[in-house]
């Protein structure tokens, strides 16, 4: 298989993330007296913002429904962006993870293009871009948000979008790198030629095993052996 992209998850597969995204979640969700444990959390990572709320409400809150319900989720959702932006623009830690600039690099030297998709909103990547330089980038060539499509994952519209704005016609052609089930899914439903996934976010190797990727990889390191 000839690989002419590459679509990369951004936080816990090529950002690290030592929890801090499941921890904004439970906050923003505690502050509406909704309690979520930790594992609960972490299953629904990868998913648009949104939605992981709308089925955290709908479960720990039933008593809440209709409009009431929805303005629950917007309040909890915007919360949560404000934590996560004020985050990433000030957390001295933030940081990609190990090889993953290097990568990125190797990539665009072998003529393969790189592009990331994410479950967060707009603002929110655009204060992690800002603050790795990653906005700038030129190893980097398309960067797509889950609110600038119709629906985020596990529907392909990202990666389906990226092709068409990168003039990748063959889904076959394109790899899908992330660290949860739902980016498996993803790259599933979109017909790409892989889907690697990475041990480096939410997801133990055994969980990601459930989701029969193509490969499952401890290090983004291992990837270059994987399709070049």
């Amino acid at each position: 298989m000839r690989t002419a992209l590459v679509v990369f998850d951004i936080a816990g597969t090529t950002v690290a993330d030592k929890d801090h995204v499941n921890q904004a979640f439970r906050t923003a969700l505690a502050e509406a007296h909704i309690q979520v444990p930790i594992d609960e959390v972490n299953t629904l990572m990868g998913y648009r913002k949104i939605e992981a709320i709308t089925r955290m409400v709908v479960k720990h809150a039933p008593q809440v429904t209709g409009s009431d319900q929805a303005e629950l989720v917007n309040r909890i959702h915007d919360r949560f962006n404000r934590i996560m932006v004020d985050f990433y623009r000030t957390d001295a830690d933030l940081e990609p993870l190990p090889f993953a600039e290097e990568l990125f690099a190797l990539l665009q030297e072998k003529g393969i293009k790189v592009a990331l998709n994410t479950g967060f909103t707009r603002v929110i990547t655009d204060a992690i871009l800002q603050r790795l330089g990653w906005d700038k980038a030129a190893y980097i060539n398309k960067v797509i948000c889950s609110d600038e499509v119709p629906e985020g994952r596990p529907q392909p519209y990202m990666i389906r979008s990226l092709m068409q704005e990168l003039g990748i016609k063959d889904a076959a052609e394109v790899v899908k790198v992330g660290d949860t089930e739902v980016d498996v899914n993803e790259g599933r439903n979109a017909g790409c030629g892989k889907v690697v996934s990475v041990t480096t976010g939410a997801y133990t190797r055994e969980q990601l095993s459930a989701y029969q990727p193509d490969a499952i990889i401890d290090s983004l390191q291992e990837l270059p052996a994987l399709i070049l």
